[in-house]
């Protein structure tokens, strides 16, 4: 069990798991935050025993988005020059990189939302890879709402998630979205009675990642990711690249075998990374 500030994480095994537990602020995302997860996520990542990180939390928000306290010192937010302008721009910058690390993880991460996700939450899970929540889990863009306009990851994420149409009709009302409409839109990938079934489902899925083996599905994450941001021919070539790099004959034997015996196969971990600048 790690030690932070705005959220605990448990980790030591193929699941981690990653929960607000700011209830009483409900789950709002404060400076610590903003610093605590990109490292925490880069640190889970680097390591290469996570196969799958599970992000939840506690209470009855999800989580109410940016912290009032983030907006608290004048001096980051001064925009009355072009050099404090664009001191604010590199500043934010950094904001957009927190969740960014969720789709640089070699791991998958699944938001898991027992309620309500507002503003700076619709950013969070949009970077995730997979979505699920409760029946009391709407979720609202509101920037809108408040003078500005989304800038950490919902307007580049979430139309190619949803139509195009509907995220930014979404964006510009700041009105809420069901969990319902969410699942049928696609965003969701299930709506779940209550937030006991919600993490027994959730559960089951990360359950199942983590026992297939750790570079596929890495690689599966990868070329998703590139599909996404880039044209068909160029994405062929990149996942056949990949293909080459990542290809691995112990692990597709163990696969075969596994499946030939109806078992979990045996994997080894991804390998530590360990970066230059450590």
């Amino acid at each position: 069990m790690s030690r932070y500030e705005s959220f605990r994480l448990s980790a030591g095994g193929p699941i981690a798991r990653l929960t607000l537990n700011r209830p009483d602020k409900r789950n709002a995302m404060n400076r610590a935050f903003w610093r605590e997860l990109p490292r925490a996520v880069q640190a889970l990542s680097d390591a290469g025993e996570t196969r799958v990180l599970i992000l939840d939390a506690e209470g009855p928000v999800f989580t109410a988005g940016m912290d009032v306290s983030v907006f608290a010192d004048p001096e980051a937010l001064g925009t009355e020059t072009a050099p404090r302008r664009e001191a604010f721009m590199t500043a934010a910058l950094a904001l957009q990189d927190a969740f960014t690390a969720f789709e640089r993880a070699r791991f998958p991460v699944i938001a898991a939302m027992q309620g309500p996700c507002v503003g700076g939450g619709v950013d969070m899970i949009a970077a995730c890879d997979l979505r699920y929540a409760t029946q009391a889990a709407w979720l609202r863009i509101e920037e809108t709402n408040i003078g500005m306009f989304a800038d950490v990851g919902t307007l580049q994420r979430l139309p190619k998630l949803i139509p195009e149409g509907v995220a930014r009709e979404l964006a510009y009302t700041g009105e809420t979205l069901s969990p319902e409409r969410a699942e049928k839109l696609g965003l969701l990938n299930a709506v779940l009675e209550d937030e006991d079934a919600l993490r027994d489902h959730v559960d089951a899925v990360a359950r199942r990642i983590a026992s297939r083996p750790p570079l596929a599905v890495s690689g599966t994450k990868r070329s998703f990711l590139y599909a996404r941001d880039h044209a068909v021919a160029d994405s062929l070539e990149h996942a056949m690249t990949l293909q080459a790099s990542l290809w691995n004959p112990d692990d597709i034997r163990e696969a075969m075998t596994a499946r030939g015996e109806d078992r979990d196969g045996e994997y080894a971990p991804l390998a530590p990374v360990k970066r230059m600048t450590d």
